[in-house]
């Protein structure tokens, strides 16, 4: 329980104790929390101070466990070279050569060299402020969580399972009358039938499936597969009241024929478990719609109509069959607008059914035509549980004169009458670096973080001269080498040199040296000199990992990395929690990755978590150069809606902006009344 609330909240839950811990004990639990960069509020101490002294044991041991695994303090993080960065600074090439060959020829030894003493750590971050939370605090991230109007991620995910595992049927009084977006619903339809089945939880999750493509989505959440639908699914066995589940809520939607041939192939598949002809006298239009299916009879989709018009060069005639459903118009407006449909035309069914279309497609479309040709890439993130991003040359043919101006504002205004009918939020003060944070649209392959960052945010980095990259990993089946690299571009993107195991030196940047097998896990850190690299001409550098031995992260007991900041190299131990500003798992199904992209010139990170695609024969940054250089260019043009425009639709429709922070009711700031990275409450009340 205190695990999810210190993840999602920064508080905990404790009850007043029996009393009897002493002011020494007290400051003992500060003094433990301060070295993994956090501290109490006074709320939260004064609570610890009402503990008995073994109360407070307790609750010491709970949070040093959390608190430790957010930051990768709760693994042992050793360099291959003990006298890691001094010893790789100062030794010749020949001599950091003989290092590595030891490491190599004695079955992968650490080095036993006695390190100097390290002088005391000096500086690191800001600490981050525990506080005491309440049990409505508590339940209001399942609420929240279920009413987002995104896609939610595997933690968020796995958050929910808890809930419905806790509290059984009792979590249905936590969860909203409308979930939104149609991917959660099926996974918390799923996990409800699976683990609280009842009437209760079977007449809450009939009454919400409202098509054939939900009650598809249910059975491949039931199957732990991706309710995406973007990989198909090896369905497991049903039992015999869900499938009639189910097949009732095929027959509720009419003729489920036309939906149904969207996944063809799929719902082929799943009518092999359902047994659809079990049912053919009580529910005939399923029966009838899995005949057609099977027997590939003649029936047109919707989407094969548009389709059909716009080859042959009838977009107004797209435009109208588009009418009907809002969000498909919305998602196809660029393409109906560049071929030749009429824009007066299409502009005024836009804002005929803008008010049908959900919040974070208007958004995204908002942003897109507020963008368009202003880059020379676009950048994709194919829909899917693995993080992947595409990158391609922007070949579309120009908008109408005025087109894309048009259909903004069109946007904009429904935005605003969206947001205008709920609760006043009076004079509001937006944080302008809010311009270089994302907004939560989709956080489906987002990883386990420190801070949960929307893929493309930028963040400023600490007043630092280091920055220390550290990797952990244990080995999975076998013998696993993962290597941690830092490939080096100047301002144009062009090439420069790379940091990894390969090459331990160069451009301001030291490899604490390659570690190939981890049966206990293993740790590799680059160390990176700002100042140095900026001089040197450096303008990015693009922090990649690859698995050598080519194991999937999934595959692995664990697996993760991020990075410090550092003022003096030479102080505290080559890991220091309390220096650690993010740190993400790697658990997809990938084997090379790029977390985070250092734009000095800017002095931010820019937060990327995307897989890099391909299979070289050597998996390593040197023949993965093409991919990270393709993110690295993408992720400089992306153009998704950001928190700033986000928040201030929201102030104009529901208040007003003033130009004094001290003037304002609603602080939207990171230490205001809607922070950056309170991603729950932004999803379920602001999207």
């Amino acid at each position: 329980m205190n695990g999810i609330l210190l993840r999602r909240k920064g508080k905990f839950l404790l009850k007043p104790g029996d009393g009897g811990a002493s002011a020494m004990q007290l400051a003992m639990v500060q003094q433990e929390l301060e070295q993994l960069g956090f501290a109490l509020t006074p709320e939260a101490l004064e609570r610890l101070g009402s503990q008995s002294p073994e109360q407070l044991a307790r609750c010491l041991r709970e949070l040093r466990a959390t608190l430790a695994k957010t930051t990768g303090a709760h693994r042992p993080l050793r360099p291959l070279f003990p006298d890691f960065p001094a010893g790789v600074l100062r030794v010749e090439e020949a001599q950091l050569y003989q290092r590595a060959m030891f490491h190599y020829v004695t079955r992968l030894q650490l080095h036993e060299i006695e390190p100097e003493p390290s002088p005391p750590l000096r500086g690191g971050r800001a600490l981050r402020l525990i506080g005491l939370g309440s049990a409505e605090e508590f339940e209001a991230i399942c609420t929240r969580l279920a009413a987002s109007p995104t896609s939610l991620s595997q933690q968020d995910k796995d958050d929910l399972a808890w809930f419905i595992d806790q509290y059984r049927e009792q979590v249905l009084r936590m969860l909203p009358e409308h979930i939104a977006f149609k991917e959660n619903f099926a996974f918390i339809a799923a996990a409800l039938l699976r683990r609280a089945p009842g009437p209760r939880s079977e007449a809450f999750v009939r009454e919400r499936l409202a098509t054939a493509t939900d009650a598809l989505r249910v059975a491949v959440a039931w199957s732990a597969g991706d309710v995406s639908l973007a990989e198909p699914t090896r369905f497991g066995r049903f039992p015999r009241a869900m499938r009639r589940l189910l097949l009732h809520a095929l027959e509720a939607c009419g003729d489920p024929s036309e939906d149904m041939l969207r996944w063809k192939e799929r719902w082929k598949r799943l009518g092999e478990r359902l047994h659809p002809g079990d049912y053919r006298e009580r529910l005939p239009a399923t029966w009838n719609a899995f005949q057609t299916l099977r027997e590939d009879r003649p029936h047109e989709t919707f989407n094969g109509a548009i389709e059909r018009e716009l080859r042959l060069g009838r977009a107004d005639a797209a435009a109208q069959r588009l009418s009907a459903r809002p969000g498909e118009l919305a998602r196809r407006l660029d393409h109906l607008l560049r071929s030749g449909a009429d824009p007066a035309d299409v502009l005024q069914r836009l804002r005929a059914a803008a008010t049908r279309v959900s919040v974070p497609v208007l958004l995204q479309l908002h942003s897109q035509l507020r963008h368009r040709g202003r880059a020379p890439l676009r950048v994709f993130f194919p829909k899917g549980d693995a993080a992947r991003a595409w990158g391609a040359h922007d070949r579309r043919a120009p908008l109408p004169a005025g087109a894309a101006e048009a259909a903004a504002a069109i946007c904009r205004e429904a935005l605003s009458e969206r947001f205008a009918q709920r609760a006043p939020l009076g004079p509001c003060w937006i944080d302008p670096a809010l311009r270089d944070l994302r907004a939560p649209l989709a956080q489906r392959s987002a990883s386990r973080s420190l801070r949960t960052l929307t893929r493309g945010s930028r963040v400023t980095l600490p007043d630092a001269r280091f920055v220390r990259l550290f990797l952990w990993w244990k080995n999975g089946r076998g013998r696993t080498d993962i290597d941690l690299s830092a490939a080096f571009f100047d301002r144009e993107f062009g090439f420069l040199d790379t940091i990894s195991y390969y090459n331990l030196r160069g451009y301001g940047g030291h490899h604490s040296g390659d570690i190939v097998d981890a049966p206990q896990g293993a740790a590799e850190f680059i160390d990176l000199d700002l100042p140095r690299l900026r001089e040197s001409g450096v303008g990015f550098v693009a922090v990649s990992i690859h698995s050598f031995t080519e194991q999937p992260y999934c595959d692995l007991p664990e697996c993760f990395a991020g990075w410090m900041a550092r003022s003096e190299i030479d102080s505290g131990e080559p890991f220091e929690a309390r220096t650690v500003h993010d740190r993400v798992d790697l658990a997809s199904k990938q084997n090379s990755c790029m977390p985070f992209v250092l734009d000095l010139e800017r002095n931010q990170a820019v937060w990327c978590d995307v897989g890099i695609g391909g299979r070289p024969r050597w998996n390593n940054a040197a023949n993965q150069l093409s991919g990270i250089s393709l993110i690295l260019r993408a992720m400089q043009y992306d153009a998704a809606p950001d928190l700033y425009t986000l928040f201030e639709l929201h102030a104009q429709a529901r208040g007003s902006l003033v130009a004094e922070r001290a003037q304002a009711q609603t602080v939207f700031a990171q230490d205001g009344d809607v922070g950056a990275f309170d991603i729950d409450r932004i999803r379920a009340e602001f999207l």
